[in-house]
């Protein structure tokens, strides 16, 4: 009898699993497009490469780790400011000694570029930093550091925490068809999916599906023996008012838990765009559409309808997951998602799913973390609206918690920031022969006299360091995006 080589056993083995990988997919759940990839997205939510879903198609690499550090970054950002100095600038302290002893010559270093950049007038009147060594929570740098400022997009990284903190990167949102209460109804059920398409091929990834959504739901119709339905649609888990503060805006759309690709009126992916001013509505007829293209006659005009708590859906379509709608949002600074988000987080925290419920539910699961929210506001999820309220030392609490080994849920935060010169928000900002070119990973902040940059990045000597720039009453937005690369451009250079 021949002898089998090991490696022979390996590949038969390996062909087996794949069969049986194969087969296990093809019997998953009957009228449920999303489970079908589940597994896959699960996987890449928890790898070291964070979620799954930049918008890209290309993923930043992983974060370093780091150890816990807020339990004394707390007590370092409180400390009393250096006496004498008019910014409040301090350098090199060691958490809770407010002293400035233990200085290193790397922290001087650094507080001496920083500080002739800090001044610079394109800042304007109001600013306020700090750099932080995620790995001890050793302060580096810091001006005001405690200050409530305006953050605009920069407070995402809040939103984002929060919800991940909630509910985890893996969780799913999930968009039903349910059985109505009337003969021969049924009903379209908002869950919140911000990734949520009408269009045949999925924008971004894996995620939300109108499309595969009315195929299970035609087939499961169908095998029941009907073709002719009425349809409602269930939009009621959110609640207060659908328009953000701003007004109407082609940054957000009004916002509803059945919406279909952020009631964009174009094919853009992201970006400013016309808006649907019935997102709900137009995202039910976009369905009975396609339940017509597969021989589902709808009867009359879809109409609002609440669906009962206990009915068991005919077909489901699922999120992309969380930690995939983080990255997502971070990438691109995307409005609609954020705000979702933030109402998701209300939601698991009890919370009415409105702006009010949203804001509460955010600063109480930063507490909960041990984040200081003192001074803090959280009027919406997005940054929009100028009545956010955060400081430069939350934004750099918010990113060492994100770096701590012992909170992995957490990590899609830093995965999903833009990278300087490559992606998203930064593609265009410290490219080319930058030091910061892709190092600097960091969420931006962009309102009329309203800048900010908040993100991470490892240094020469190999630490990860978090840092946050906020910048009011700017005299225009090209200096002061410069003068905030330059800085950023400094920790990332500065041994």
């Amino acid at each position: 009898m021949p002898l089998v080589k090991t490696w022979q056993l390996i590949a038969a083995s390996a062909v087996a699993g794949l069969v049986l990988s194969a087969a296990t997919v093809s019997v998953t759940g009957p009228w449920d497009s999303g489970q079908r990839k589940a597994e896959r997205d699960r996987a890449a939510s928890w790898s070291r490469m964070g979620g799954v879903d930049h918008g890209s198609g290309r993923l930043p690499e992983a974060a370093p780790s780091a150890p816990g550090v807020l339990s004394g970054l707390a007590a370092a950002l409180q400390a009393e400011k250096q006496a004498g100095n008019p910014l409040g600038e301090q350098a090199g302290r060691q958490p809770g000694t407010g002293t400035g002893e233990g200085t290193g010559s790397g922290s001087d270093a650094l507080a001496g570029a920083l500080r002739p950049l800090f001044a610079d007038p394109a800042l304007g009147s109001l600013r306020s930093a700090s750099v932080i060594d995620t790995a001890t929570g050793r302060v580096l740098y810091e001006a005001k550091p405690r200050e409530p400022m305006t953050p605009a997009s920069t407070v995402k990284i809040a939103t984002a925490t929060a919800v991940l903190a909630a509910l985890g990167p893996e969780h799913r949102f999930r968009t039903t068809v349910t059985p109505g209460a009337a003969p021969g109804q049924i009903i379209l059920v908002g869950g919140g999916d911000p990734s949520l398409t009408a269009r045949k091929k999925p924008p971004a990834g894996s995620g939300g599906s109108l499309v595969a959504l009315a195929a299970d739901t035609a087939q499961a119709l169908k095998a029941a023996g009907t073709d002719s339905v009425s349809l409602g649609y269930d939009d009621s888990l959110y609640s207060g008012p659908a328009r953000h503060p701003i007004g109407l805006n082609p940054n957000v759309a009004p916002l509803s838990a059945l919406t279909a690709d952020e009631g964009r009126l174009n094919d853009s992916l992201s970006g400013p765009a016309d808006r649907s001013e019935d997102p709900s509505g137009d995202t039910a007829r976009a369905f009975a559409d396609l339940l017509a293209d597969r021989g589902i006659k709808v009867t009359g005009a879809p109409a609002k309808a609440r669906a009962a708590a206990d009915a068991e859906p005919l077909a489901t379509t699922l999120s992309t997951p969380l930690g995939g709608l983080v990255e997502r949002m971070l990438t691109n600074s995307d409005n609609d998602i954020a705000e979702a988000l933030a109402r998701q987080s209300a939601l698991a925290s009890g919370q009415p799913g409105s702006f009010e419920g949203a804001g509460k539910a955010v600063a109480a699961m930063l507490a909960s973390l041990g984040i200081d929210t003192t001074g803090a506001r959280f009027a919406d999820g997005s940054g929009l609206d100028r009545s956010d309220k955060v400081s430069a030392g939350l934004l750099t609490a918010l990113l060492a918690k994100a770096a701590d080994p012992q909170r992995p849920e957490l990590r899609p935060v830093l995965t999903g920031l833009p990278v300087a010169g490559f992606n998203g928000t930064l593609r265009g900002r410290n490219s080319g022969g930058s030091p910061a070119a892709g190092l600097v990973r960091a969420k931006t902040g962009t309102l009329s006299g309203v800048n900010a940059l908040a993100g991470t990045v490892v240094d020469p000597s190999g630490r990860l360091l978090a840092f946050a720039f906020l910048a009011a009453n700017t005299p225009g937005p090209e200096g002061a995006e410069k003068a905030l690369d330059k800085l950023a451009a400094a920790v990332a250079g500065t041994r």
